[in-house]
């Protein structure tokens, strides 16, 4: 391997994918040499562009779809049966059954195995399918032969990479990313959570100037809306050796809304107005309607000139054989949708709305029932209402916002989202939340993340977030205690790495003992708390609520015995630590001999 030369950070997008370096021999200190690098890929047939931006589809074209060669890119290897970025996000308006779209959305779903062929979801037999995992692959390995053909002299796989995942990503979705980077050819690459990425991105482009724009005290909220998520995180601003500081203090769910949610709502509007016009669409015609309702949209928010954006979809029977339905999207339609639909004026203590759900349902993404970003985002601040100290506060009160993700293109839904925090602060008694200028909705998380990476490098002067992991996690210890008809044994818990506990570091746990079931099949029950911020490592926990602890993916396993009878209970004390991609790691250490058995959250398990 040679010497790095370059800080590389990734955006691993639901809807598009961005790279962005630091030329580390240039930059020192806040003064940071960084660029945007523009992604080789095909855009039409048989034409290559390089654009700022891969959008996040992969197109699995029939094998006489599309003429020999139209798939061909300026590097040699890479495969002709399937189609990445523009000319596949092209080719999905008019097959959407084809398309394999948001997939890293599927790649955090814990619910299905995100290494089995599912995608595209619910596509006829006819059409191959890859996994989550694998789409994450083609999109990494696409990114790498573009850079690689562009830097002969600076391969990736030796320079700094750092890729973003939501903040809300599970251990075991973060460990799938990591895999999915080895496989691609890109080394051991560390990841990094998208709202920090925005942040480092705001501070980076500062040059310097961040610290005139926030205060000692403050309490910075990162609203992040993508493609396929809605991301909330709490930064605050304290002080470390006389110097202002960032300390990452909360992080939100796992919210599955986002611009995907938003380009359905639309799909269905354009598809009332065409039926009103007596057209009829089946379910596929309304999966390609979906995809060219998102392109219009993205028209709209991209040219804020532009009064309406054409829709057009292939017709389907007798009667429409060669013809094309079209319609268009208005503004005015736009705004109604996303404001009211998805970003409603509501009151602090609103929560997202549930409904009874139906016995059987298709299997598909657990999308957030409710669309409102709004409600969310008020449960959010409500849940973590203790995490400045405010004991008697009814929700964490922000001092400043940084928008992130393409849906905030929009001036109209940044000003709604301020409208409604500067009504429940005023309700509180609280000043109105200042914007931090400067954020690059489309790039930030790519250009954070480079940030990031030459920081961690060792860039002398550079700002790095505190914060470490988002939750505290914990593992389930069954009681000894006699059988009892109908009841099983009480469950503890106990805490095996805190709340903000840094990335590559272990917790120090008491010297307690346990009992480990060896050779025969047993399950480990792990739980995740991002409210409980005052548990240490070692605390064992009799009870708590719903509301306080999450239960994460279960993981059954069969330990050797190595020298024990099957079966056998050995006594163990346990350690455990956090990965630099945020798994956690839990070893049980036999006492006397120091036989170790090791335990992750397993990403090989099947839900």
């Amino acid at each position: 391997m040679s010497q790095p030369v370059h800080a590389v950070g990734i955006d691993l997008g639901t809807t598009h994918c961005a790279i962005s370096s630091v030329d580390l021999e240039l930059s020192e200190g806040e003064a940071v040499a960084e660029s945007t690098f523009a992604i080789a890929q095909v855009v039409a047939p048989s034409e290559v562009e390089r654009r700022p931006l891969l959008p996040s589809f992969i197109y699995l074209p029939h094998e006489s779809e599309l003429p020999p060669g139209a798939l061909t890119l300026p590097w040699p290897g890479h495969p002709s049966d399937f189609a990445t970025g523009e000319i596949a996000r092209m080719l999905g308006v008019k097959s959407a059954a084809r398309l394999v779209a948001s997939a890293k959305s599927w790649l955090g779903y814990a619910a299905i195995d995100r290494r089995a062929a599912i995608l595209p979801s619910g596509a006829p037999a006819d059409v191959p399918k890859i996994s989550p995992l694998d789409a994450s692959v083609r999109y990494l390995e696409h990114l790498r032969s573009a850079w690689d053909a562009s830097h002969a002299d600076a391969p990736l796989v030796d320079q700094i990479v750092t890729i973003t995942v939501p903040a809300s990503f599970d251990p075991a979705a973060r460990e799938l990313t990591a895999e999915a980077a080895r496989i691609a050819g890109l080394g051991h690459a560390v990841l990094l959570e998208e709202p920090q990425a925005a942040l480092y991105s705001w501070v980076s482009g500062s040059g310097g100037e961040w610290r005139k724009q926030v205060m000692l005290g403050d309490v910075i909220l990162v609203i992040d809306v993508g493609g396929g998520t809605s991301d909330f995180s709490l930064i605050a601003v304290r002080e470390q050796d006389g110097q202002l500081s960032l300390e990452r203090i909360a992080v939100g769910e796992h919210i599955l809304l986002g611009g995907d949610n938003m380009d359905l709502a639309l799909a269905y509007l354009l598809r009332s107005q065409l039926e009103a016009g007596g057209s009829t669409l089946d379910a596929v015609q309304l999966a390609t309607l979906t995809q060219a309702a998102r392109v219009a949209k993205e028209q709209l928010l991209t040219d804020l000139d532009l009064p309406s954006a054409p829709v057009a979809i292939p017709g389907r029977g007798s009667k429409l054989v060669g013809g094309t339905i079209k319609t268009e999207l208005t503004r005015d339609d736009l705004a109604r949708v996303l404001l009211e639909g998805f970003f409603p004026l509501v009151e602090a203590d609103a929560r997202p709305l549930s409904r009874p759900r139906a016995a059987l349902t298709q299997l598909g993404l657990p999308y957030a029932q409710d669309p409102a970003v709004t409600r969310h985002l008020a449960a959010f601040l409500a849940r973590q209402a203790g995490a400045l100290g405010e004991d008697d506060a009814a929700f964490a009160r922000p001092t400043a916002v940084l928008f992130n993700g393409g849906v905030f293109k929009s001036p109209l839904l940044q000003d709604r989202i301020l409208a409604v925090l500067d009504h429940w602060l005023a309700q509180s008694g609280s000043a109105p939340v200042r914007v931090l200028e400067g954020a690059d909705l489309d790039l930030a998380v790519a250009r954070g993340a480079a940030y990031y990476g030459y920081v961690r490098e060792g860039g002398q002067g550079g700002v790095r977030i505190r914060g470490g992991t988002a939750m505290a996690y914990y593992i389930g210890v069954e009681s000894a205690m006699p059988a009892v008809p109908g009841f099983l044994p009480p469950l503890q818990a106990v805490c095996v790495a805190p709340f903000g506990l840094e990335e590559g570091t272990r917790a120090e746990l008491p010297e307690a003992e346990f009992g480990l079931v060896v050779g025969e099949p047993v399950r480990f029950r792990f739980f995740g708390s991002s409210v409980r911020r005052d548990d240490r490592a070692g605390d064992l926990l009799d009870r708590w609520t719903p509301e306080e602890m999450l239960e994460l993916q279960e993981i059954e396993a069969l330990l050797p015995a190595e020298g024990h009878a099957p079966g056998e209970i050995v006594t163990v004390q346990l350690q455990a630590g956090v990965t630099e991609v945020g798994t956690l790691e839990l070893e049980a250490v036999e006492r006397g001999d120091g036989q170790r058995w090791k335990v992750e959250l397993d990403t090989r398990a099947e839900a």
